[in-house]
């Protein structure tokens, strides 16, 4: 076995921040793909990765030299309800890499067996939500959002038992700046732990904002430390919404504070536009519909700020108005950002009225427009080609005209077009192209699976050959509902 070069930061932190254990054995285990440079970036041999000693690692079978296999211990507020004690039930850190950038990354196999956090649960992953996160997660680094990776995935030769019957078992290998979520600030600040608090604060400013240090010594550390996050997560959750993601499960403990999307379960990208638009079988409330995202994520960081209130001041109140004033800036931070995305996908100056984009978004919402078509219909139309096709798009013309020639006044579209090809991808992975590749697998044909994932690795790119998996859904392949697969 090859030398991986582990230097496990966590696993040095006390004991009660998570538990060690071994990932459970599995009888038949089969690659299905390796993900080769982000191997080769991680320094990990990727043709020894796909050999059988690498799939037995990646199965959880052996443990690779300098690993320290551990289940991280966190809580969170799950659809608003809190969780005192959540963790990963199905899930093992075996160890961090620094990468050849410098950067430190977690490796994580999910699907790995029971652990202590795992509350009555197998531990296991089916096939399905494996070539779900894998899909999903490396076409949005494709798409230049932050995200965890995904390093591999494999076939265990197990079958597990869920809600709709026995499915063939799987592991996923994740990359990650780092799993620390607002849920394991939480689940020490439920215990009352203010010096555990502490702890994870200072590592996580010295592993994910170093800059904190160089500050003004007046300022608090901890304090930084929070409107560092709520900018992560301002320009993350712009981000998604100007390509018309729905991450389906906005929990705290799905609230990376490193500013990474995390947990592909019930996410999704939208086909006709709408700001209620929501996806989860779990949501029935939409709760974390697309347009709720943003007023989530302050909820979210609310949650965050409320752990770190005795590391501010010791007196409660003024440690409250310090957060209140830091939470404040949200808003306003997170609308610069995401008009700034919109400006770039409609292709308008900075001077340009607020209101096309306002008026272009009600005109999508109110026709139920496919938002990524749309978006690339405009780009061709900066490039010179006519409008006649966009405008087919709409049933009522009237409308669409009148903004059409609000739009191509204030934009100038072949001056604005390389900002429009940049912010429009051609590809994303619609959510019946993900769902046909899953079913695809499951009848024993990954030949689906590697396609999309290979063409979403481009989706800014024009691809001729890949050319139908850019269409919208027919009528009969819709999808109405993600899972959340575990």
């Amino acid at each position: 076995m090859p030398d991986i070069p582990f230097d496990n930061t966590y696993a040095r932190l006390p004991e009660r921040f998570f538990a060690k254990q071994d990932p459970a054995r599995v009888p038949m285990p089969e690659g299905i793909r390796i993900n080769a440079s982000l191997a080769a970036s991680l320094r990990i041999d990727p043709d020894w990765l796909a050999s059988s000693e690498g799939i037995a690692m990646l199965a959880g079978n052996t443990i690779p030299i300098g690993a320290e296999p551990l289940a991280q211990a966190y809580a969170g507020h799950q659809f608003g309800g809190f969780s005192p004690q959540l963790g990963d039930g199905r899930a093992l850190l075996l160890g961090e890499i620094i990468d050849t950038d410098g950067v430190r990354r977690d490796l994580q196999l999910k699907g790995s067996g029971r652990t202590l956090f795992s509350r009555g649960g197998d531990g296991k992953a089916a096939l399905g939500p494996v070539l779900r996160e894998y899909i999903l997660s490396e076409a949005m680094h494709a798409l230049g959002v932050p995200t965890t990776r995904a390093l591999a995935a494999v076939t265990t030769g197990e079958t597990i038992l869920r809600q709709d019957g026995p499915l063939p078992g799987a592991v996923f290998t994740r990359v990650a700046a780092s799993h620390l979520r607002v849920g394991t600030f939480q689940y020490f600040a439920a215990q009352q732990d203010r010096e555990a608090v502490r702890e994870l604060a200072d590592y996580t400013i010295a592993r994910h904002y170093p800059e904190v240090h160089n500050q003004n010594h007046a300022t608090c550390p901890y304090l930084t430390l929070l409107k560092s996050v709520i900018q992560s997560q301002a320009e993350l959750i712009a981000q998604w919404m100007s390509l018309g993601f729905i991450h389906g499960v906005m929990n705290t403990d799905n609230t990376a504070i490193s500013g990474e999307t995390i947990d592909y379960g019930p996410c999704a990208f939208m086909d006709a536009f709408h700001p209620q638009c929501v996806f989860s079988s779990i949501d029935q409330q939409a709760r974390y519909a697309w347009g709720n995202q943003p007023s989530i994520a302050l909820w979210n960081l609310t949650r965050f700020a409320e752990t770190l209130l005795p590391l501010f001041d010791d007196n409660t109140e003024r440690a409250t108005d310090m957060a209140k004033s830091a939470l404040s800036e949200f808003s306003d931070y997170f609308g610069q950002q995401y008009m700034t995305r919109f400006r770039a996908k409609f292709g308008l100056p900075v001077d340009a009225p607020e209101t096309i984009i306002q008026r272009g978004l009600s005109l999508l919402a109110d026709q139920q427009i496919d938002f990524t078509l749309f978006f690339r219909h405009l780009t061709r139309i900066a490039a010179g080609d006519s409008p006649e096709t966009l405008s087919s798009m709409f049933t009522d013309k009237g409308p669409f005209e009148t903004w059409f020639t609000q739009w191509r006044d204030a934009s100038d579209p072949a001056k604005r077009l390389p900002s429009l090809r940049a912010a429009n991808p051609i590809l994303i992975p619609r959510n019946h192209r993900v769902e046909q590749a899953i079913q695809a697998a499951y009848a024993g044909d990954y030949a689906p699976f590697h396609r999309l994932t290979d063409a979403l690795a481009t989706p800014y790119s024009e691809q001729e050959n890949e050319a139908d998996l850019e269409t919208p859904p027919t009528p009969d392949e819709i999808v109405t509902e993600t899972f959340c697969g575990t």
